[in-house]
């Protein structure tokens, strides 16, 4: 189905701070993990926003909060208009049959003490107006013929599937409410790489078919690529880069995109020798310690005085406004530009930023 511009989802200022405490008998707080600082994306109808960035950028944290497992320090989720975010009791769940969530580790998600029928089918217990009870087992085995396993499997216990089957079940689960948003959070990354394909080309099936938003999240970008239509780059807590498919991986503009995805493996010898290499130094900051200004000066090289001083804004850069292109798109840098190739190993790509 083609993505439209009516948005489904519509997430402004969204915070996730979970407070460090110090003492036993008086507790008091001495700071806070800023796992999500400020989070702002829609999603359309029929889209796929991919959500990538490093281990620890807070990406996780946005799924399980846009899937009310996790609630927001600030901010708001709306969901077809309306607010979501203080959201209890029936009224929650009814916009939980809406946004359902496909979770990373197919090994854990599912209880192995439960056949694949009832794990599938739990959904209709938590919400009996889905399903007539007597038609609960024959939508279960329609469920499993549509996600490519076979209906006759359906009293085996999940310890009796390989890990794609697996992650085909917990597909299953997230469909049996025919909700509009299903919120992926890496269902790939624990796959081989031949499962992987075939679930990524299950889920893009399923998207036309069930007529479904996603909201994609990942860490390996040619993953992302086959599967998003707009593509979000998390750092540190924030959005730092946002544009469709095209203009992130051909024209990226943020240098913390431009060093992701020169980190991309390829397949081809000639083509990886000839392909120059961004590596940062230093290690990802503490999210209990952000830096000044832009929080990725300190492992960027181009990091000036104003970047430990000023906020740079999501935003189209002077750049490149008033000029249609792919490089107008959103990006958080102050100095933001496409980096031409081989200009890589010019740059002085080791250097550090301003302490």
């Amino acid at each position: 189905m083609a993505p439209t511009t009516e948005p489904v989802l519509q997430v402004s200022g969204l915070v996730k701070h979970y407070p460090l405490t110090r003492g036993i008998l008086f507790r008091r707080q001495i700071g806070a993990v800023r796992a999500v600082d400020g989070v702002d994306f829609t999603l359309g109808r029929g889209e796929t926003l991919g959500i990538v960035g490093e281990s620890g950028c807070g990406k996780s944290t946005v799924a399980k909060l846009l899937c009310h497992l996790e609630r927001p320090t600030a901010g708001s989720i709306r969901f077809r208009g309306e607010d979501i975010t203080g959201l209890s009791g029936r009224a929650l769940k009814a916009v939980r049959r809406n946004i359902q969530m496909v979770f990373q580790d197919p090994y854990t998600s599912l209880n192995p003490r439960m056949t694949v029928g009832d794990i599938v089918g739990e959904p209709y217990e938590i919400h009996p107006e889905a399903a007539p009870k007597g038609e609960r087992r024959r939508r279960v085995r329609e469920l499993l013929d549509v996600v490519g396993l076979n209906p006759e499997h359906i009293n085996r216990y999940p310890h009796q599937f390989s890990g794609g089957q697996r992650q085909r079940i917990g597909i299953a689960r997230a469909l049996a409410l025919r909700p509009e948003v299903v919120v992926a959070d890496e269902p790939v990354s624990a796959l081989d790489v031949s499962v992987q394909a075939q679930v990524i080309n299950l889920m893009d099936r399923l998207q036309a078919e069930f007529a479904l938003s996603y909201v994609f999240i990942a860490h390996d970008l040619s993953v992302v690529r086959h599967i998003a239509d707009r593509v979000a780059v998390m750092y540190l807590g924030r959005i730092v880069e946002t544009g469709s498919d095209a203009e992130i991986y051909e024209h990226a503009t943020h240098p913390y995109t431009q060093a992701l995805l020169s980190a991309v493996p390829v397949p081809d010898p000639e083509a990886r020798a000839r392909r120059a290499r961004i590596i940062l130094s230093g290690d990802v900051p503490s999210p209990t310690d952000i830096p000044s200004g832009c929080r990725f000066r300190t492992r960027c090289w181009k990091a000036r005085e104003r970047c430990a001083l000023e906020v740079p804004p999501l935003a189209v850069p002077p750049a490149f406004r008033g000029t249609p292109g792919p490089a107008a798109h959103d990006s958080a840098c102050h100095f933001a530009e496409e980096l031409p190739a081989g200009d890589c190993a010019e740059l002085g790509v080791h250097g550090n930023g301003p302490g």
